[in-house]
């Protein structure tokens, strides 16, 4: 009995240790299942990761029409949510059209059903993206019961690569449609081969040269359009072309059209697609250079013959042709010429010889000369050479670069006409100076010689005179100067019996101003007739007088400018003077000055700085009264010329608050002029508007120009002037008379102002309104 407690005891115990092992069996189980577990889901994470990253999204539609797909793929489609099956793919903006729908619809059921793959692309409605749909019947383990996978790739970018491979491929075909059609209509022949040098393609020109049907028969048979030449067949010109991989030209006569032609034949190498060719037929143009060879060669022996020298140059200047006038004027031996010397050693041997002008600078006298090949147009010199020869030198220069001078000796020309006009002057010193007043009449009426006296006692313009008019035009001019205008008729009658009858005439006239005549009409051998008039009246004394008296005018005149001028150049040593010390004292060389005496010196200075500008004023327009002031002129920028000119006056501007206002248009341009006087002139007119111009006032300058001329219009807004006042705007010593206070000009200003625009040939103009302002207007020619 005291056993079974025992045994139960060790029965418990195994029980105990069995379960223990079970539960640590157990616990180790499901340790490793949990690390398994946990294994397995993060391999799922990744793998899903993987495919929400992919290129590709998966879609899985199951057998009754679910859907199974990532967010990530509903916002490809547009679609916020999932949808619940695949009809409700489409909507209006967003996931596919309706077609596209149905299509994939179709698709997946025939997966489903035959367990076929399909590809398809769709379009996104509402977006841009493009969309390629790969689907097949999804394996068993993924999806059972004919479920169908559906791959979904975004092919937006290649979509829009394919269309624009497609345009530029439309592009490239249309660029060839138009390039073959341009070769088609070429009027040329044109050709290619292919690698093995047979032919495969020719224009219509080409089948035209051979005389075939089409393009078809010239490539079948092969008809070639050049025949061999010295061997050399069109093939293997094609194969010299290809072997040196550059174009193959040559020049050969060939048949056309039944004629013998020639032809420039080239070949050009196009690398793997093999050769192409085109001839071009240059038979006029070789017809043409015989016939410029031939005429060369005639003008050459033309020249020869004339007694002009000429002699011609090529574009790199050497001596292409010389005939023989020119060897002989220049003593140049044809040996020496055969060298083709150049133009620059050709002058340097008729210097040599003596046969050019004497100049003070030969070096650039002789590039002056090589510049004529430059030239845009023909020129026309004149040389004296020392023997007396004169030399008419012309040079034309040539389209090709080149240079055609002629030299014409016209020694003698030059000597008779020297002879005839001092006959001519001496005739017609003798007919100015004659007392009487002589006209001649030709057998026509027309007046054909008269002298100053004549023109003078009938008044009529010298203008009038050079147009020759007849008599019976001239005596209605004539008869306004007689006392009874009907007794110009007894002069016409008079001219007319001399000139048709042959017979001489007089009587006399009376003047409207009592002055008396006596005339004649005398016949000459040559048919014409000599009218002559001559005063018999006491008026010759009253002319004498008023001449005397015109002659003393112009003496007092004269005499004023001599003492304006020596007026001007008196002021000018003392003037030196005080502004000298002035400047020295301001200096503080005669000891240290207060502020009082700087200022006493700086007044001084300025006064005489005007002072000096008027007395060069006085002596410029002494000058140009005279019509002795210089003008240089050259290309001045009127634009810059007028901003330097008003810079000058903006402090003077600012110190009364004046506004000047430039308006330049550019068409204001250049001209040729002298910078100097044209500035003095613009300064002049500047000046006097500031100084006449109130406190707070406006200077306009505007400019502008046409073709021919430049116009500058300067205007102020101060107290303008009165019409008096105009009349004696450009007198200056009216001005100066009537001029008075600190601001005064000297009344120099306008009056040398419109001297100085009047020596560039331009005119000077004032427009003003009391209360107004004034304008002034320069017209200036651009030449």
């Amino acid at each position: 009995m005291s056993n079974v407690p025992d045994l139960t005891a060790i029965i418990l115990g195994l029980i105990l240790a069995a379960w223990l092992g079970v539960a640590a069996w157990a616990l180790w189980t499901g340790l490793a299942m949990k690390s398994k577990a946990d294994a397995t889901l993060r391999q799922s994470g990744r793998l899903g990761r993987l495919l929400e990253t992919s290129p590709a999204l998966p879609l899985l539609v199951r057998s009754d029409g679910k859907l199974e797909a990532s967010q990530r793929l509903m916002h490809w489609l547009g679609f916020d949510h999932l949808p619940a099956h695949i009809s409700e793919l489409h909507e209006a903006s967003r996931g596919m059209s309706r077609e596209d729908l149905e299509g994939l619809t179709q698709d997946v059921h025939m997966a489903q059903k035959t367990g076929s793959e399909f590809i398809r692309p769709i379009k996104v409605a509402g977006s841009k993206k493009a969309l390629l749909i790969r689907g097949s019947l999804a394996d068993p383990k993924i999806a059972p019961n004919g479920s169908a996978l559906l791959w979904i790739f975004d092919a937006t970018d290649s979509e829009g690569q394919i269309s624009r491979l497609r345009e530029e491929n439309d592009l490239a075909r249309a660029a060839f449609d138009a390039l073959s059609a341009l070769i088609e209509a070429a009027p040329v022949p044109m050709w290619h081969r292919s690698s093995d040098l047979k032919l495969t393609l020719v224009n219509e020109a080409y089948v035209k040269s051979v005389d075939a049907k089409d393009g078809t028969e010239v490539v079948e048979n092969g008809m070639e359009l050049i025949e061999p030449v010295n061997g050399l067949s069109p093939a293997a010109a094609a194969m010299q072309a290809k072997q040196q991989n550059r174009p193959f030209e040559r020049t050969l006569a060939t048949t056309v059209g039944g004629k013998r032609r020639m032809m420039q034949v080239v070949d050009v190498p196009l690398g793997e697609s093999g050769i192409a060719g085109y001839a071009i037929d240059i038979q006029e143009l070789e017809e043409a250079r015989r016939d410029q060879r031939r005429f060369d060669e005639t003008q050459r022996d033309m020249l020869d013959n004339i007694s002009a020298g000429v002699a011609q140059f090529d574009a790199d200047k050497s001596l292409k042709f010389c005939n023989t006038p020119f060897q002989r004027i220049f003593s140049m031996r044809q040996q020496w010429i055969t060298e083709r010397p150049e133009f620059p050693r050709v002058l340097d041997r008729m210097r040599e010889m003596n046969r050019i002008p004497e100049v003070r600078d030969f070096p650039e006298w002789r590039d002056e000369r090589v510049r004529w090949f430059r030239s845009n147009v023909p020129v026309e010199e004149n040389w004296l050479l020392v023997d007396g020869t004169h030399l008419r030198v012309l040079a034309n220069p040539m389209p090709d670069g080149g240079l055609l001078v002629f030299f014409e000796d016209r020694t003698e020309q030059v000597q008779l006409a020297s002879a005839r006009d001092t006959l001519l002057r001496v005739r017609t010193a003798t007919f100015d100076n004659l007392f009487e007043s002589l006209a001649v009449f030709a057998a026509d009426g027309r007046l054909n010689m008269w002298n100053n006296q004549f023109a003078h006692v009938w008044e009529l313009a010298v203008e009038d005179l050079n147009k020759h008019p007849r008599i019976d035009a001239l005596m209605q001019k004539m008869a306004q100067q007689l006392k009874q205008p009907a007794r110009i008729s007894t002069i016409r009658e008079t001219v007319r019996g001399a000139t048709n009858e042959r017979e001489q005439k007089s009587g006399r006239i009376e003047f409207s101003d009592n002055r008396h005549f006596e005339f004649a009409a005398i016949p000459l051998p040559d048919g014409n007739a000599l009218f002559t008039m001559l005063d018999i009246s006491d008026s010759y004394r009253i002319e004498q007088a008023l001449r005397e008296r015109n002659e003393a005018l112009v003496e007092a005149d004269s005499i004023k400018g001599s003492f304006l001028s020596n007026m001007s150049y008196e002021f000018r040593t003392p003037l030196t003077s005080i502004g000298g010390f002035a400047e020295l004292l301001d200096q503080g060389v005669a000891g240290p000055l207060t502020a009082q005496g700087h200022e006493y010196t700086q007044a001084i200075l300025q006064s005489v700085k005007r002072l000096g500008t008027q007395i060069e004023n006085v002596l410029d327009l002494s000058q140009s009264e005279a019509g002795a002031l210089p003008i240089a002129k050259e290309k001045v920028n009127l634009n810059k010329l007028i901003e330097d000119v008003t810079a000058h006056f903006a402090k003077d501007a600012e110190a009364k608050e004046i506004e000047i206002d430039l308006q330049l248009d550019d068409r204001l341009g250049s001209a040729m002029a002298d910078k100097k006087r044209l500035g003095q002139a613009i300064s002049q007119i500047v000046d006097n508007a500031v100084a006449y111009t109130g406190n707070k006032g406006r200077i306009s300058v505007h400019g502008e120009g046409n073709v021919t001329q430049a116009v500058i219009h300067i205007s102020d807004n101060g107290p303008g002037m009165t019409a008096g006042q105009q009349s004696k705007a450009f007198d200056s010593f009216a001005r100066s008379r009537d001029q008075k206070g600190p601001d005064s000009t000297g009344g120099l200003g306008l009056p040398l102002a419109r001297q100085l625009v009047r020596a560039h040939g331009g005119e000077l103009t004032l427009t003003s309104e009391p209360g107004q302002g004034t304008l002034v207007s320069i017209q200036l020619p651009r030449a």
